[in-house]
Protein backbone atom coordinates (compact mmCIF):
# COMPACT_ATOMS: atom_id res chain seq x y z
CA UNK A 1 0.00 0.00 0.00
CA UNK A 2 1.94 3.58 -1.26
CA UNK A 3 0.73 5.59 1.33
CA UNK A 4 2.29 6.38 4.88
CA UNK A 5 0.80 5.82 7.87
CA UNK A 6 1.32 6.57 11.93
CA UNK A 7 -0.40 4.83 14.77
CA UNK A 8 0.50 5.14 18.15
CA UNK A 9 4.18 6.03 19.94
CA UNK A 10 7.22 6.09 17.93
CA UNK A 11 10.79 7.40 18.52
CA UNK A 12 11.91 10.41 16.89
CA UNK A 13 14.31 7.99 14.50
CA UNK A 14 14.02 4.63 13.54
CA UNK A 15 16.71 2.31 15.45
CA UNK A 16 17.56 3.88 18.12
CA UNK A 17 16.84 3.73 21.92
CA UNK A 18 13.06 4.16 22.94
CA UNK A 19 12.23 3.58 26.54
CA UNK A 20 9.03 3.17 28.41
CA UNK A 21 8.57 5.06 31.40
CA UNK A 22 9.73 2.44 33.92
CA UNK A 23 13.69 2.75 31.92
CA UNK A 24 12.72 -0.94 29.88
CA UNK A 25 13.42 -0.91 26.20
CA UNK A 26 9.79 -1.32 23.89
CA UNK A 27 10.96 -3.62 20.88
CA UNK A 28 11.01 -2.94 17.37
CA UNK A 29 10.45 -4.98 14.43
CA UNK A 30 10.50 -4.54 10.99
CA UNK A 31 7.89 -5.71 9.37
CA UNK A 32 8.43 -6.09 5.25
CA UNK A 33 8.11 -7.87 2.23
CA UNK A 34 9.92 -8.59 -0.73
CA UNK A 35 13.46 -8.92 1.15
CA UNK A 36 14.41 -5.43 2.68
CA UNK A 37 13.14 -3.97 -1.26
CA UNK A 38 9.27 -3.90 -0.63
CA UNK A 39 6.99 -1.96 1.73
CA UNK A 40 7.56 -2.28 5.14
CA UNK A 41 6.89 -0.55 8.18
CA UNK A 42 8.50 -0.27 11.73
CA UNK A 43 6.57 -1.83 14.66
CA UNK A 44 7.49 -1.25 18.59
CA UNK A 45 6.45 -4.23 20.76
CA UNK A 46 5.92 -3.98 24.84
CA UNK A 47 7.82 -7.72 24.60
CA UNK A 48 9.88 -9.54 22.02
CA UNK A 49 7.70 -10.43 19.35
CA UNK A 50 9.94 -13.92 19.06
CA UNK A 51 8.82 -15.79 22.49
CA UNK A 52 7.27 -19.30 21.07
CA UNK A 53 6.10 -21.64 23.90
CA UNK A 54 5.29 -24.69 22.16
CA UNK A 55 3.98 -25.71 18.79
CA UNK A 56 0.81 -28.20 19.38
CA UNK A 57 0.38 -29.44 15.52
CA UNK A 58 -0.43 -29.11 12.22
CA UNK A 59 -2.44 -29.85 9.51
CA UNK A 60 -3.36 -29.46 5.69
CA UNK A 61 -5.54 -27.04 3.92
CA UNK A 62 -4.39 -27.31 1.00
CA UNK A 63 -7.01 -27.60 -1.65
CA UNK A 64 -8.31 -30.78 -2.86
CA UNK A 65 -8.18 -30.75 -6.97
CA UNK A 66 -10.94 -31.93 -8.95
CA UNK A 67 -10.11 -30.79 -12.44
CA UNK A 68 -6.12 -30.03 -12.88
CA UNK A 69 -6.89 -28.82 -16.76
CA UNK A 70 -9.69 -27.18 -17.55
CA UNK A 71 -10.95 -25.91 -20.73
CA UNK A 72 -14.93 -25.66 -19.35
CA UNK A 73 -17.00 -22.44 -18.44
CA UNK A 74 -18.44 -23.32 -14.95
CA UNK A 75 -20.97 -21.65 -12.93
CA UNK A 76 -20.52 -21.87 -9.33
CA UNK A 77 -23.35 -21.35 -6.90
CA UNK A 78 -21.43 -19.46 -4.04
CA UNK A 79 -24.33 -19.49 -1.50
CA UNK A 80 -24.51 -23.47 -1.54
CA UNK A 81 -21.24 -23.05 0.33
CA UNK A 82 -22.81 -24.28 3.91
CA UNK A 83 -22.17 -22.08 6.65
CA UNK A 84 -19.82 -23.21 9.03
CA UNK A 85 -19.29 -21.79 12.97
CA UNK A 86 -15.35 -21.65 12.94
CA UNK A 87 -13.86 -18.41 10.71
CA UNK A 88 -10.93 -21.02 9.35
CA UNK A 89 -13.09 -24.04 8.70
CA UNK A 90 -15.59 -21.81 7.05
CA UNK A 91 -13.03 -21.00 4.19
CA UNK A 92 -13.58 -23.19 1.29
CA UNK A 93 -11.09 -22.89 -1.48
CA UNK A 94 -13.01 -23.33 -4.92
CA UNK A 95 -10.41 -22.32 -7.44
CA UNK A 96 -6.84 -22.11 -7.42
CA UNK A 97 -2.91 -22.24 -9.30
CA UNK A 98 0.38 -21.38 -7.81
CA UNK A 99 -0.31 -17.61 -7.99
CA UNK A 100 -3.80 -17.39 -5.94
CA UNK A 101 -6.54 -19.03 -4.48
CA UNK A 102 -9.89 -17.87 -3.96
CA UNK A 103 -12.27 -19.04 -1.57
CA UNK A 104 -15.84 -19.05 -0.16
CA UNK A 105 -16.67 -18.05 3.73
CA UNK A 106 -19.68 -18.09 5.71
CA UNK A 107 -18.37 -18.28 9.06
CA UNK A 108 -21.23 -17.62 12.15
CA UNK A 109 -19.41 -17.52 14.96
CA UNK A 110 -19.13 -13.94 16.25
CA UNK A 111 -15.36 -14.08 17.06
CA UNK A 112 -12.60 -16.63 17.55
CA UNK A 113 -10.62 -17.63 20.61
CA UNK A 114 -7.21 -17.72 18.48
CA UNK A 115 -5.55 -15.51 16.19
CA UNK A 116 -4.66 -15.95 12.91
CA UNK A 117 -1.63 -15.23 10.84
CA UNK A 118 -0.87 -16.07 6.64
CA UNK A 119 2.50 -15.56 5.88
CA UNK A 120 2.42 -16.88 2.58
CA UNK A 121 -0.01 -14.73 0.63
CA UNK A 122 -2.01 -11.51 1.50
CA UNK A 123 -5.28 -11.79 1.98
CA UNK A 124 -8.33 -9.87 -0.16
CA UNK A 125 -11.50 -10.57 1.90
CA UNK A 126 -14.42 -8.72 -0.15
CA UNK A 127 -16.97 -8.76 2.71
CA UNK A 128 -20.38 -9.63 0.79
CA UNK A 129 -22.85 -10.23 3.97
CA UNK A 130 -22.07 -8.71 7.44
CA UNK A 131 -20.41 -6.47 9.28
CA UNK A 132 -18.03 -6.35 12.49
CA UNK A 133 -14.31 -5.64 13.10
CA UNK A 134 -10.98 -6.75 11.88
CA UNK A 135 -9.08 -6.63 14.79
CA UNK A 136 -5.37 -6.51 13.88
CA UNK A 137 -1.91 -6.05 15.78
CA UNK A 138 -1.70 -3.18 13.52
CA UNK A 139 -4.58 -1.71 14.57
CA UNK A 140 -9.16 -1.95 13.88
CA UNK A 141 -10.96 -1.74 11.29
CA UNK A 142 -14.42 -1.34 11.10
CA UNK A 143 -16.43 -3.28 7.91
CA UNK A 144 -19.53 -3.50 6.50
CA UNK A 145 -21.25 -4.51 3.20
CA UNK A 146 -19.29 -4.04 0.15
CA UNK A 147 -15.57 -3.23 1.60
CA UNK A 148 -12.93 -4.98 0.67
CA UNK A 149 -10.49 -5.73 3.47
CA UNK A 150 -6.23 -5.73 2.49
CA UNK A 151 -4.49 -8.02 4.91
CA UNK A 152 -0.85 -8.48 3.76
CA UNK A 153 1.26 -11.17 4.57
CA UNK A 154 2.29 -11.99 8.52
CA UNK A 155 -0.42 -9.65 9.79
CA UNK A 156 -1.46 -11.41 12.81
CA UNK A 157 -5.56 -10.41 13.44
CA UNK A 158 -8.78 -11.51 14.52
CA UNK A 159 -12.72 -10.98 13.28
CA UNK A 160 -15.37 -10.01 15.42
CA UNK A 161 -18.77 -10.19 13.25
CA UNK A 162 -21.43 -8.40 14.17
CA UNK A 163 -24.07 -11.20 13.52
CA UNK A 164 -23.54 -15.15 12.04
CA UNK A 165 -25.06 -14.49 8.20
CA UNK A 166 -21.43 -13.39 7.12
CA UNK A 167 -20.88 -14.26 3.64
CA UNK A 168 -17.03 -13.76 2.05
CA UNK A 169 -15.16 -13.81 -1.39
CA UNK A 170 -11.31 -14.40 -0.42
CA UNK A 171 -8.71 -14.10 -2.71
CA UNK A 172 -4.94 -15.29 -1.05
CA UNK A 173 -1.91 -13.67 -2.82
CA UNK A 174 1.31 -14.81 -2.84
CA UNK A 175 2.25 -11.75 -4.93
CA UNK A 176 1.77 -8.75 -2.78
CA UNK A 177 -1.24 -6.79 -3.47
CA UNK A 178 -0.93 -3.24 -4.76
CA UNK A 179 -3.48 -0.22 -6.07
CA UNK A 180 -2.82 -0.13 -10.10
CA UNK A 181 0.21 1.52 -10.73
CA UNK A 182 -1.09 3.09 -13.59
CA UNK A 183 -3.21 5.29 -11.18
CA UNK A 184 -0.33 6.98 -9.56
CA UNK A 185 2.50 9.20 -10.38
CA UNK A 186 6.28 8.75 -10.14
CA UNK A 187 5.53 10.08 -6.10
CA UNK A 188 3.09 7.01 -5.35
CA UNK A 189 -0.05 9.79 -5.22
CA UNK A 190 -2.88 8.47 -7.04
CA UNK A 191 -3.38 10.40 -9.81
CA UNK A 192 -7.05 12.66 -11.18
CA UNK A 193 -7.92 10.10 -13.61
CA UNK A 194 -7.66 6.92 -10.69
CA UNK A 195 -11.12 5.43 -10.28
CA UNK A 196 -10.80 6.17 -6.16
CA UNK A 197 -8.18 8.90 -3.97
CA UNK A 198 -6.76 8.53 -0.83
CA UNK A 199 -9.83 9.72 1.00
CA UNK A 200 -11.09 6.44 0.03
CA UNK A 201 -8.67 4.29 1.55
CA UNK A 202 -9.67 3.36 5.22
CA UNK A 203 -6.54 3.06 7.30
CA UNK A 204 -6.59 1.26 10.67
CA UNK A 205 -6.53 3.21 14.17
CA UNK A 206 -8.34 2.10 17.67
CA UNK A 207 -4.71 0.32 18.38
CA UNK A 208 -5.19 -1.93 20.61
CA UNK A 209 -2.00 -2.68 23.06
CA UNK A 210 -1.64 -5.81 26.32
CA UNK A 211 1.35 -5.89 27.76
CA UNK A 212 0.24 -9.28 28.59
CA UNK A 213 2.05 -12.80 29.37
CA UNK A 214 0.36 -16.05 29.27
CA UNK A 215 -0.25 -18.67 26.20
CA UNK A 216 -1.94 -17.18 23.23
CA UNK A 217 -2.69 -19.38 20.03
CA UNK A 218 -1.80 -18.41 16.99
CA UNK A 219 -3.22 -20.42 13.99
CA UNK A 220 -0.26 -20.05 11.21
CA UNK A 221 -0.82 -20.43 7.73
CA UNK A 222 2.92 -21.74 6.03
CA UNK A 223 2.65 -23.67 2.79
CA UNK A 224 -0.92 -24.66 3.20
CA UNK A 225 -0.84 -25.66 6.43
CA UNK A 226 -1.90 -24.82 9.89
CA UNK A 227 0.36 -24.79 12.19
CA UNK A 228 -0.62 -24.02 15.88
CA UNK A 229 1.14 -21.69 17.89
CA UNK A 230 1.63 -20.95 21.30
CA UNK A 231 2.96 -17.68 22.18
CA UNK A 232 4.11 -16.48 25.69
CA UNK A 233 3.05 -12.83 25.15
CA UNK A 234 -0.15 -11.33 23.80
CA UNK A 235 0.33 -10.97 19.78
CA UNK A 236 -1.43 -7.18 19.96
CA UNK A 237 1.37 -5.80 22.12
CA UNK A 238 2.35 -2.91 19.76
CA UNK A 239 2.24 0.45 20.94
CA UNK A 240 3.06 2.24 18.18
CA UNK A 241 4.15 1.87 14.13
CA UNK A 242 5.06 4.14 10.88
CA UNK A 243 5.70 2.81 7.64
CA UNK A 244 3.83 1.59 4.40
CA UNK A 245 2.88 -1.75 5.16
CA UNK A 246 -0.61 -2.51 7.02
CA UNK A 247 -4.15 -3.46 6.81
CA UNK A 248 -6.88 -0.98 5.05
CA UNK A 249 -9.87 -1.00 3.93
CA UNK A 250 -11.65 0.08 0.65
CA UNK A 251 -15.31 -0.06 -0.13
CA UNK A 252 -16.56 -0.86 -3.58
CA UNK A 253 -19.25 1.38 -3.14
CA UNK A 254 -16.36 4.47 -3.40
CA UNK A 255 -15.32 3.31 -6.52
CA UNK A 256 -16.16 5.69 -9.09
CA UNK A 257 -16.57 4.03 -12.88
CA UNK A 258 -15.03 5.37 -15.81
CA UNK A 259 -17.44 5.80 -18.51
CA UNK A 260 -17.19 6.43 -22.23
CA UNK A 261 -19.16 6.88 -25.52
CA UNK A 262 -18.58 3.52 -26.44
CA UNK A 263 -18.20 0.15 -24.72
CA UNK A 264 -14.64 0.48 -22.35
CA UNK A 265 -12.91 -2.47 -21.82
CA UNK A 266 -12.46 -4.12 -17.98
CA UNK A 267 -9.77 -2.22 -17.21
CA UNK A 268 -11.16 0.31 -16.67
CA UNK A 269 -12.89 -1.37 -13.87
CA UNK A 270 -9.56 -2.31 -12.36
CA UNK A 271 -8.99 -1.49 -8.26
CA UNK A 272 -6.14 -3.68 -7.50
CA UNK A 273 -3.15 -5.69 -9.13
CA UNK A 274 0.04 -7.78 -8.89
CA UNK A 275 2.07 -9.60 -11.44
CA UNK A 276 -0.38 -12.51 -11.60
CA UNK A 277 -3.70 -11.66 -11.40
CA UNK A 278 -5.90 -8.04 -11.44
CA UNK A 279 -9.09 -7.62 -9.59
CA UNK A 280 -11.59 -5.49 -11.13
CA UNK A 281 -15.12 -3.93 -9.51
CA UNK A 282 -17.63 -4.11 -11.44
CA UNK A 283 -20.41 -0.86 -9.78
CA UNK A 284 -23.31 0.53 -10.76
CA UNK A 285 -23.02 3.08 -13.44
CA UNK A 286 -23.80 5.26 -16.71
CA UNK A 287 -24.09 3.44 -20.28
CA UNK A 288 -22.14 4.13 -23.60
CA UNK A 289 -23.39 7.47 -24.55
CA UNK A 290 -23.03 6.90 -28.37
CA UNK A 291 -26.44 7.06 -30.04
CA UNK A 292 -25.79 3.53 -31.56
CA UNK A 293 -23.37 2.00 -28.45
CA UNK A 294 -24.24 -1.49 -27.86
CA UNK A 295 -24.08 -1.26 -24.03
CA UNK A 296 -23.91 -5.52 -23.75
CA UNK A 297 -20.05 -5.88 -23.55
CA UNK A 298 -18.45 -7.30 -26.75
CA UNK A 299 -17.83 -11.15 -27.14
CA UNK A 300 -14.08 -11.74 -26.72
CA UNK A 301 -11.33 -14.51 -26.39
CA UNK A 302 -9.37 -15.19 -23.02
CA UNK A 303 -6.36 -15.68 -24.90
CA UNK A 304 -3.78 -15.41 -21.76
CA UNK A 305 -6.07 -15.61 -18.86
CA UNK A 306 -8.61 -16.61 -16.92
CA UNK A 307 -11.52 -14.91 -15.97
CA UNK A 308 -13.43 -14.86 -12.67
CA UNK A 309 -16.58 -12.86 -12.25
CA UNK A 310 -18.41 -12.75 -8.51
CA UNK A 311 -21.56 -11.29 -8.79
CA UNK A 312 -22.47 -9.24 -5.88
CA UNK A 313 -26.37 -7.42 -6.51
CA UNK A 314 -28.20 -6.20 -8.88
CA UNK A 315 -29.17 -6.61 -12.58
CA UNK A 316 -26.42 -8.76 -14.11
CA UNK A 317 -26.97 -7.42 -17.99
CA UNK A 318 -24.68 -9.77 -19.75
CA UNK A 319 -26.15 -13.01 -18.16
CA UNK A 320 -28.82 -15.28 -17.68
CA UNK A 321 -29.94 -16.59 -15.02
CA UNK A 322 -27.29 -15.34 -12.71
CA UNK A 323 -27.90 -14.09 -9.01
CA UNK A 324 -25.95 -13.05 -6.30
CA UNK A 325 -23.17 -15.44 -4.68
CA UNK A 326 -22.58 -16.94 -7.99
CA UNK A 327 -19.29 -17.10 -9.64
CA UNK A 328 -19.07 -16.99 -13.30
CA UNK A 329 -15.24 -18.62 -14.58
CA UNK A 330 -14.76 -18.64 -18.30
CA UNK A 331 -11.15 -19.90 -18.84
CA UNK A 332 -8.38 -19.24 -21.18
CA UNK A 333 -8.23 -20.49 -24.86
CA UNK A 334 -12.18 -20.20 -25.53
CA UNK A 335 -14.19 -16.99 -26.49
CA UNK A 336 -17.15 -15.64 -24.32
CA UNK A 337 -19.90 -12.74 -24.39
CA UNK A 338 -23.57 -12.10 -23.63
CA UNK A 339 -25.58 -14.83 -23.27
CA UNK A 340 -28.20 -15.07 -26.13
CA UNK A 341 -30.46 -12.22 -26.00
CA UNK A 342 -28.16 -10.27 -24.10
CA UNK A 343 -26.54 -7.74 -26.53
CA UNK A 344 -30.55 -6.73 -28.22
CA UNK A 345 -31.80 -6.24 -24.47
CA UNK A 346 -28.99 -3.99 -23.89
CA UNK A 347 -29.59 -1.36 -26.36
CA UNK A 348 -31.02 1.58 -25.86
CA UNK A 349 -30.73 0.92 -21.36
CA UNK A 350 -29.38 4.28 -20.04
CA UNK A 351 -27.53 2.09 -16.86
CA UNK A 352 -26.98 -0.37 -15.04
CA UNK A 353 -27.07 -1.56 -11.09
CA UNK A 354 -24.91 -4.10 -11.37
CA UNK A 355 -22.08 -4.96 -8.07
CA UNK A 356 -19.85 -7.18 -9.11
CA UNK A 357 -15.87 -8.42 -8.13
CA UNK A 358 -13.82 -9.55 -11.17
CA UNK A 359 -10.16 -11.55 -10.80
CA UNK A 360 -8.19 -12.69 -13.79
CA UNK A 361 -5.06 -14.37 -13.80
CA UNK A 362 -2.61 -15.07 -16.12
CA UNK A 363 -2.54 -18.66 -15.19
CA UNK A 364 -5.07 -21.27 -15.51
CA UNK A 365 -7.58 -21.85 -12.47
CA UNK A 366 -7.93 -25.19 -10.97
CA UNK A 367 -11.09 -26.80 -9.74
CA UNK A 368 -11.24 -27.93 -6.26
CA UNK A 369 -13.44 -30.59 -5.25
CA UNK A 370 -15.17 -27.36 -2.88
CA UNK A 371 -16.00 -26.15 -6.46
CA UNK A 372 -17.62 -29.17 -8.25
CA UNK A 373 -19.56 -29.52 -4.98
CA UNK A 374 -21.14 -26.15 -6.18
CA UNK A 375 -20.53 -26.55 -9.40
CA UNK A 376 -23.61 -26.13 -12.61
CA UNK A 377 -21.79 -28.00 -15.19
CA UNK A 378 -24.18 -27.46 -17.73
CA UNK A 379 -23.36 -24.29 -17.99
CA UNK A 380 -20.99 -23.77 -20.86
CA UNK A 381 -23.78 -24.85 -22.93
CA UNK A 382 -26.01 -21.90 -22.26
CA UNK A 383 -24.51 -19.85 -24.82
CA UNK A 384 -26.25 -21.83 -27.58
CA UNK A 385 -29.28 -20.67 -29.19
CA UNK A 386 -32.21 -22.13 -27.79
Amino acid sequence: MPFYHSLGKIPPKRHTIFRKSNGDLYYEQLFGTIGFDGMYSNIYHEQRPTQVKEIKGQYSVAPKIARANNIQSYRLKGFQVPAVADYLESRKAVLTNSDCTIILAAPKNLTQEYFYKNTDADELLFIHKGSGILRTMLGNLEFTYGDYLLIPRGIIYKIDFSTEDNRLFIVESRRPIYTPKRYRNWFGQLLEHSPFCERDIRKPSALETYDERGDFLIKVKKKDEIFDMVYATHPFDVVGYDGYNYPYAFSIHDFEPITGRIHQPPPVHQTFETDAFVVCSFVPRLYDYHPNAIPAPYNHSNIDSDEVLYYVDGDFMSRNDIEPGHISLHPAGIPHGPHPGATERSIGKTQTQELAVMVDTFKPLMLTDEAMKIADESYYQSWLDS
